[in-house]
């Protein structure tokens, strides 16, 4: 149960960083945010690949899963890069999980899941937490085009996450999707003509996030997550906004106003609300 637990938190905190590399590589003007998509797939490709081989196991690329496990991981990367360009890395993973939960508990219904009152009034309570967010008011105005991209972000995560509940294997699975994800990651750079040259920096800060923080995380998490079962699985995703929120305070000099910090507060509870609780006995 403690390997369980370490595991977790140090996937939690992988996810958090891939928002800090994102935000400061992009924000920064050192890369793109389709160059840093893409870089960050490819790293991730290409270290995931080499321990597949490495290990002697098949690479399953056309195994039917790999439709939502490939274009849900472009869909997430994607948006996650370009929402970084106006958005800090706290509230980016705010926003992100948000519309993760959201996003598995709709599919969940959608497969037959039965969906109580209160999870419908949680997920309510945690729109309404990500729309005070998202309001433009004054000087606290957040960028309406971010949150979108960050929403499309969120619900190919959410989607990726659940396509990995059946995986027999975690890390072929893994390789195998950022394999197949690679060359639809490059689409958007034939339209993203005036992102400018990459520096040093942003790739490599690009790279981390795709070979580290991505491709091992996420083998990781594909691993886990059987384990854990869904709802126990979005559960622990609630605590990545936190701890982006105090890492991009503490590093990248992100300070939350008291909008954000209470915003933040109505979407977790709203998460916290909808998730099931554990059967007694």
């Amino acid at each position: 149960m403690l390997r369980l637990s370490l595991l977790v938190v140090l996937t939690m905190a992988a996810f958090a960083a891939n928002s800090l590399l994102n935000r400061a590589a992009v924000d920064s003007g050192a890369i793109g945010p389709s160059g840093f998509a893409l870089v960050r797939v490819a790293a991730g490709a290409a270290l995931l690949v080499v321990l597949v081989l490495a290990r002697r196991e098949a690479l399953p690329l056309w195994h039917r899963r790999r439709w939502a496990g490939s274009l849900s991981l472009t869909v997430y990367m994607v948006g996650f890069s370009l929402a970084y360009l106006t958005l800090d890395a706290g509230l980016g993973a705010l926003i992100m999980f948000g519309v993760v939960q959201i996003t598995m508990l709709g599919l969940g219904a959608m497969g037959g899941a039965q969906v109580g009152r209160r999870q419908v009034v949680g997920a309510g309570v945690a729109f309404a937490g990500l729309a005070w967010i998202l309001w433009p008011t004054g000087d606290a105005q957040v960028s309406l085009s971010g949150g979108m991209w960050m929403a499309a972000a969120g619900i190919g995560w959410g989607v990726y996450t659940l396509s990995g509940r059946g995986e027999p294997a975690a890390l072929p699975a893994t390789a195998a999707n950022f394999c197949l994800a690679l060359p639809l990651t490059a689409l958007p750079l034939i339209w993203a003509v005036g992102e400018g040259q990459a520096t040093g920096t942003g790739l490599a800060l690009a790279a981390l996030a795709g070979a580290g923080t991505s491709g091992l995380g996420y083998a990781l998490w594909y691993s886990l997550v059987p384990r854990l079962g869904a709802a126990t699985a979005a559960t622990l995703q609630l605590s990545v906004p936190v701890i982006a929120l105090a890492a991009g305070a503490a590093l990248l000099a992100e300070a939350p106003g008291l909008r954000l910090i209470l915003g933040a507060g109505v979407v977790l509870g709203g998460i916290a609300l909808a998730l099931p609780r554990p059967a007694r006995g």
